[in-house]
C-alpha cells in the first residue's frame, strides 16, 4: 500500500482542504501515515499570509525530502499559487498545483504521475464557483469545520490572499444543509463554519442570500447543536447575527473579529473600512445584547508608518475593549500589496517587542475574562485527548473558555456536558459535571 504524508499549514479553509484531500485518497486505497515518518509521497498544503508562514512551508518540504529523498512531494496551497516556480525548484518537488488546481491531487496520485515534474496553477481570479472535496470526518476532533465560503474582494493593503485565494463565493445554501446533516449523522455536536471572508457569505449565489439567513436555516432545518462561526469583519456583524446570537440555543456565544490597528490612520492605510469608533461601537452592540459573549480580535504589530504615538493608540484602545483574547502577529512585507512599497517600515526588533506587549495584554485580557465565570455553570462540549499538564478530560464552553473536568473518563467525549467550574489552573477553568438534578436545584 502507497502511504501518504500530509502536513497543513494556515487557516481552517486550508485544514478542511487537507481533510478532503486525505478522505479521498484513504477512499482509493492509499495509506495515510504522520507526516514526520518515511512516505511514499508527502503532500504539503501551504500558506501565504506572512514571511514565516512561507518560510515553514519550505521547511515542511525539506523535511518531507530528508525523510525520504526518493518520495514524490506535492505541494499546494496559497503559497503555491503565488510563487510556483521557488517551489518547484525544491529538493524532491514534482508537482506544483494552485489553489482550484489541489483538487486533482487523489486522481494524480491514483494514476500514478510521480516522476513528471510539473506546475499545475491556474487563474484563480477567474474562478467563480466553489467546487471541494467532500468531508465526513476529522480524526481526532470533536468538533468539524464545514468550508461555506472561499476568496475575498477587499484588496487590504497588506494582504495577498485575493490573489491566492481569488474574488469571493460561496456554497449555495442546500449544500451547506446537506453537508451539515452529513456532519451530525456522523456524530458531530459542533460546527464551525467556515470562509476566507465569511461575512461575504451569498453574495454571489442566485438568489442573493446572506450569512445571517443561512444561520436561520441551518438552526430550523438541522437541529445541529452547537454552530460556532469562525472570523468575520466587523462591519458585516449586523444588527440581525447579533439578534440571532443573543436569541439561539445553538449559535455559540463566540466571535473572533479582525481589529488589525487601534490607530485611525493606521486603518486607512492599510484599507479597512472602519475606523475605531465603528468597531468600538459594534463591540459595545454585541456586549449589550450577549454580555458572556468570547470576543477575541486579530491585531498586527509594526505595520508601516506605526510609530510610537500610533501603537500606543492601539494599545490604549485594545485595553479598554471587553475583549477574551488577541491574536497577535507582526506586519510581513507580501509581494503584489501596496504595503509592501509604503515609507516607514518598521524594523524587525521593534515589531517582535510591540508583538509580546500586545501578546501579554492578551494574556491579561484572557485570565480577566476567564475568571468572571468562576462558580458558572457552563455547558462544554469534551473533547477526546487529556490535558497534558493535567491529565483531566477537558473541552471548550460555547463562549470558548477551555475547561477542565474533573472526576470523569472518556465515557463523555464528544458529549456537550454541564460543568460547575470552581477554580482557574493558569488560563483555563476547573470544575466538576453537575446532573440535571443538581441544575434544577
Amino acid at each position: 500500500m502507497i502511504k501518504v504524508a500530509i502536513a497543513t499549514l494556515g487557516c481552517k479553509v486550508n485544514h478542511y482542504e487537507s481533510a478532503g484531500i486525505e478522505e479521498e485518497i484513504i477512499s482509493r486505497g492509499f495509506s495515510v501515515v504522520p507526516f514526520k515518518s518515511e512516505a511514499d509521497i508527502y503532500i504539503v498544503n501551504t500558506c501565504t499570509v506572512t514571511g514565516k508562514t512561507d518560510y515553514q512551508s519550505r521547511q515542511l518540504i525539506r523535511r518531507a525530502n530528508r525523510n525520504n529523498p526518493l518520495a514524490s512531494i506535492f505541494v499546494t496551497g496559497c503559497y503555491a499559487q503565488i510563487a510556483p516556480e521557488r517551489l518547484a525548484g525544491l529538493p524532491g518537488v514534482e508537482m506544483v498545483l494552485g489553489t482550484r488546481e489541489k483538487l486533482m491531487i487523489p486522481g494524480l496520485l491514483q494514476n500514478d504521475n510521480r516522476g513528471e515534474k510539473k506546475i499545475i496553477v491556474g487563474d484563480i481570479e477567474k474562478e467563480r464557483s466553489l467546487p471541494c472535496l467532500p468531508v465526513s470526518k476529522f480524526p481526532g476532533q470533536t468538533r468539524a469545520y464545514l468550508k461555506v465560503q472561499d476568496g475575498c474582494n477587499s484588496f487590504c493593503s497588506y494582504c495577498v490572499i485575493p490573489h491566492a485565494r481569488g474574488r469571493s463565493r460561496s456554497l449555495p445554501e442546500d449544500e451547506v444543509i446537506r453537508e451539515i446533516r452529513s456532519l451530525s449523522s456522523s456524530g458531530y455536536r459542533e460546527i464551525v463554519l467556515t470562509g476566507i471572508h465569511l461575512g461575504e457569505y451569498g453574495q454571489g449565489l442566485a438568489p442573493q442570500t446572506s450569512l445571517s439567513g443561512l444561520l436561520k436555516r441551518i438552526e430550523k432545518e438541522t437541529g445541529l447543536e452547537r454552530i460556532r462561526i469562525s472570523s468575520i469583519e466587523p462591519m458585516e456583524i449586523t444588527d440581525e447575527i447579533i439578534d440571532l446570537l443573543g436569541k439561539s440555543s445553538a449559535l455559540c456565544s463566540h466571535l473572533h473579529i479582525p481589529l488589525q490597528s487601534g490607530d485611525d490612520s493606521i486603518l486607512s492605510a492599510m484599507k479597512r473600512n472602519y475606523d475605531t469608533n465603528q468597531f468600538q461601537k459594534r463591540i459595545e452592540k454585541i456586549v449589550a445584547a450577549i454580555p458572556d459573549i468570547g470576543i477575541g480580535i486579530d491585531v498586527m504589530a509594526g505595520f508601516p508608518g506605526e510609530g510610537k504615538k500610533e501603537f500606543e493608540n492601539t494599545r490604549a484602545f485594545i485595553g479598554q475593549l471587553p475583549l477574551q483574547y488577541l491574536h497577535v502577529f507582526p506586519y510581513s512585507k507580501r509581494p503584489q500589496t501596496p504595503a509592501s512599497s509604503l515609507s516607514g517600515q518598521v524594523p524587525e526588533t521593534i515589531k517582535k517587542e510591540r508583538s509580546r506587549i500586545l501578546r501579554h495584554m492578551g494574556t491579561e485580557k484572557r485570565v480577566s475574562f476567564n475568571r468572571r465565570f468562576i462558580g458558572k455553570n457552563l455547558s462544554v462540549l469534551v473533547e477526546g485527548k487529556r490535558d497534558t499538564g493535567s491529565g483531566l478530560m477537558k473541552g471548550f464552553s460555547d463562549n470558548y473558555i477551555p475547561i477542565l473536568v474533573e472526576d470523569t473518563d472518556e465515557s463523555v467525549t464528544n458529549q456537550i456536558v454541564k460543568v460547575k467550574t470552581t477554580e482557574m489552573v493558569e488560563e483555563k477553568l476547573k470544575g466538576k459535571m453537575i446532573s440535571d438534578e443538581e441544575r434544577k436545584n
